[in-house]
């Protein structure tokens, strides 16, 4: 596998189990109907876990443009390969958003509530507010973007964190866990442009039977947020660092 397909499929597995898990919670005649905050921030990080298994051995695992920024911001990554990187990991968030809506295709069809037919796709804020939502979503991403610097440092392991095969996923996925159970509850913890971007888009393309309209005015801040927040933590890093 190369990298594009590996940051693709891994994509494809992140999203098709975190909006998954969306979807089983918030819409209507589900198994999992209102199953929690909980469930949902379990399945993401699983989802995570799904997908640094299957690309890290091949493309690291980047799996989220901030990721790929800011580790190109520190010097760990070749900036020529980020555009590839990025437009792998769109298509990968778009093509898992479209198997979500596939498999609960019955349910959108039965959920009245257009809010949670967009919530299966894309985040939105709790209280509506641009400078505390960003903020939001800049802190959630600096997290994530400096604990994994630590994560790739040649002591801690190559490719996979740890240096443990397989099992090295399991401090990415404990990561994500984390945000999303410390610092989702004010904007639904995007942190990753495609996460968010690319399944908003499905959302408007999907025929989804009164959809509403994605919340388009909002879609800015989980793109502009994560980016901010990973090059504030690539330059931390290299700051401490040196």
């Amino acid at each position: 596998m190369n990298q594009f397909t590996a940051e693709l499929i891994g994509t494809m597995f992140v999203i098709l189990l975190g909006n998954g898990v969306v979807a089983n919670v918030v819409l209507s005649g589900t198994k999992g109907e209102s199953g929690g905050w909980i469930v949902i921030t379990t399945g993401w990080a699983l989802g995570v876990f799904t997908g640094v298994v299957i690309a890290g051995p091949y493309s690291g695992a980047h799996l989220n443009p901030a990721v790929t920024i800011g580790l190109a911001i520190g010097g760990k990554f070749n900036w020529a390969d980020a555009p590839m990187f990025i437009l792998a990991q769109f298509l990968g968030a778009m093509l898992g958003a479209l198997l979500v809506w596939l498999t609960y295709k019955d349910h959108f069809k039965v959920t009245h509530d257009p809010g949670c037919k967009a919530a299966v796709f894309c985040t939105a804020p709790a209280i509506r507010n641009t400078t505390t939502n960003l903020i939001g979503e800049v802190v959630g991403t600096f997290v994530l973007i400096f604990v994994i610097f630590y994560f790739t440092e040649p002591a801690m392991g190559d490719k996979t964190p740890f240096g443990l095969g397989s099992l090295g996923a399991l401090p990415v996925a404990f990561l994500v866990w984390g945000i999303g159970l410390s610092l989702g509850g004010t904007t639904g913890y995007a942190i990753n442009p495609a996460r968010d971007l690319g399944p908003r888009i499905m959302h408007a393309l999907l025929p989804i039977p009164k959809k509403g309209d994605g919340n388009w005015g909002y879609a800015w801040i989980p793109v502009v947020g994560p980016i901010i927040g990973a090059a504030i933590a690539a330059l931390l890093f290299l700051y401490l660092k040196n």
